[in-house]
């Protein structure tokens, strides 16, 4: 139950937000408390194969669970609580298949708050979806399941948007506590009914890396360690990105870029990703596909909390990425993934890495 653990002291934070519920909950006109409440969840079942240079070729099944709700304190207070399959792995929230019929761990995937303070601006504050903008929904920073905790201010005003963080990254008894101030802001304009640009820039500064164990307890995961396991450079990291929306007929289009770079670090210290997505996943007969190319060098990114599947998980890696989904009916998805990558090529000892994937999806 680590992540309830993890959570306690950004909900401590977080007591003034939820000293406003009760007050803005209280000059609301009551009605039946079920009206307050939407299920959220989902149930993932999925086939893994990889294949690895030097290694035997593993085949696994794994299956995913999230359940909870969101609650409606107010017009402009809305709580999230969400369990899911959960361990010590902040990326994934998958579980194998493994036959020793134990019970495996399910603790909180997400609890926050989303606070609409204005027209333009939202607070959030907990353990929460991300809400850093992710070009193409490519995951050259974050994998999808990355759950920060923390507390985050977003701006919209036409075309501007921003978003100001700071999340716990780590919890230490004998050295300072690690955390990640975030920045991240840009612009979206209507070229036309069809056409949309979207682009912008952000900043992450990770604090006390320098001499400490890797986040999570999770290992090196590409990043330059000394002989004792410990980190050797400061990771602050500058984003440019860039997305294009547009119609091809009837069909949704997209292209999209993203850039890394770590200004701490004067080798392997850059990372990009471009690609394109066609199609929208949405109602039952439709689908979508999309397709990045990636290349995340040893020292650009915490490797902890990037893509647990391209490449393995983690930084230094190098390749393909295709995913496709289908709607197979009401709340029914078929999906696919494809990842073709290149690894260790900045540790000395590159070799080949590829996983094929295909899942199917319950949501409520």
């Amino acid at each position: 139950m680590k992540s309830m653990t993890w959570s306690m002291p950004v909900l401590v934070a977080a007591m003034p937000v939820l000293s406003l519920w009760a007050t803005e909950t209280c000059a609301q006109e009551k009605t039946h408390w079920t009206d307050a409440i939407t299920p959220i969840g989902d149930v993932r079942l999925q086939y893994d194969a990889i294949n690895e240079d030097g290694k035997e070729d593993l085949e696994r099944a794994r299956y995913r669970i999230h359940f909870g709700a969101s609650l409606q304190f107010s017009d402009s207070v809305q709580a999230y609580f969400v369990l899911g399959t959960n361990g010590d792995n902040p990326v994934s929230d998958n579980k194998v298949f493994d036959g020793h019929y134990r019970f495996d761990d399910f603790g909180f995937a997400r609890v926050y708050v989303d606070w609409s303070v204005n027209d333009r601006m939202q607070l959030y504050a907990g353990k929460m979806k991300n809400p850093l903008y992710r070009p193409g929904g490519a995951p050259l920073f974050w994998d999808s399941d990355f759950n920060p905790e923390g507390v985050a201010l977003s701006y919209r005003s036409g075309m501007l948007f921003a978003t100001a963080a700071v999340f716990v990254v780590e919890k230490r008894s004998s050295a300072d506590d690690s955390l990640m101030y975030a920045a991240q802001g840009g612009f979206s304009r209507t070229l036309s009914t069809e056409d949309k640009l979207t682009a912008g820039l952000g900043y992450y500064d990770y604090t006390n890396t320098i001499g400490n164990q890797p986040f999570k307890n999770r290992g090196a995961r590409g990043n330059s360690v000394d002989a004792e396991g410990n980190l050797v450079f400061d990771y602050d990291v500058l984003q440019l990105f860039v997305q294009y929306d547009t119609m091809l007929g009837e069909m949704p289009f997209a292209v999209f870029a993203d850039y890394a770079q770590n200004t701490e670090v004067n080798i392997h210290d850059a990372g990009f990703s471009f690609g394109l997505k066609a199609g929208k996943a949405k109602a039952p007969g439709t689908w979508q596909v999309s397709w990045a190319y990636q290349d995340i060098e040893a020292d650009v990114l915490i490797g902890a909390f990037n893509d647990s599947d391209f490449g393995g998980g983690g930084t230094d890696a190098m390749g393909h990425l295709v995913k496709g989904k289908y709607v197979l009916g009401e709340r029914w998805i078929l999906g696919g993934t494809l990842i073709i990558t290149e690894v260790e090529k900045n540790a000395g000892s590159e070799h080949d890495y590829s996983r094929l994937q295909f899942d199917i999806e319950f949501k409520f």
